[in-house]
């Protein structure tokens, strides 16, 4: 089993700055994927981040230029820096891991970090 323990949520004010972390530990083999999703309440949860093995990223066009994905795999553990916070960020943010023995990927969440953006 694979488990993913999240930090760094919390109430900032618009524009300011939020780091979030998620570390993953337990049966790791590869780590393919790891990334992070949200979900604001009454809206279905949605892709926000990726950082792929290999090195290459990826990120909604709402969070383009304000949130850099980056990872430590020595640490097994991905962060999400957000600069420049507006209240339409507010949500929960998840990890999401997709690791696996070779040839098998399987995906795994963590349990959420609450960020608001409020002033």
């Amino acid at each position: 089993q694979v488990q993913l323990v999240e930090s760094g949520g919390g109430l900032v004010q618009p524009g300011g700055s939020l780091r979030l972390s998620c570390a993953a530990s337990g049966n790791i083999f590869t780590i393919y994927a790891m990334g992070w999703y949200r979900q604001a309440p009454g809206k279905q949860r949605e892709f926000v981040a990726v950082t792929i093995s290999g090195g290459s990223t990826n990120y909604v066009d709402s969070v383009k230029g304000r949130f850099t994905i980056s990872s430590d795999i020595a640490k097994n553990t991905v962060y999400l820096k957000m600069n420049s916070l507006k209240p339409e960020d507010t949500a929960i943010y998840y990890c999401n891991v997709l690791q696996g023995p070779s040839g098998i990927a399987e995906q795994y969440w963590g349990q959420g970090t609450q960020v608001t953006v409020s002033s």
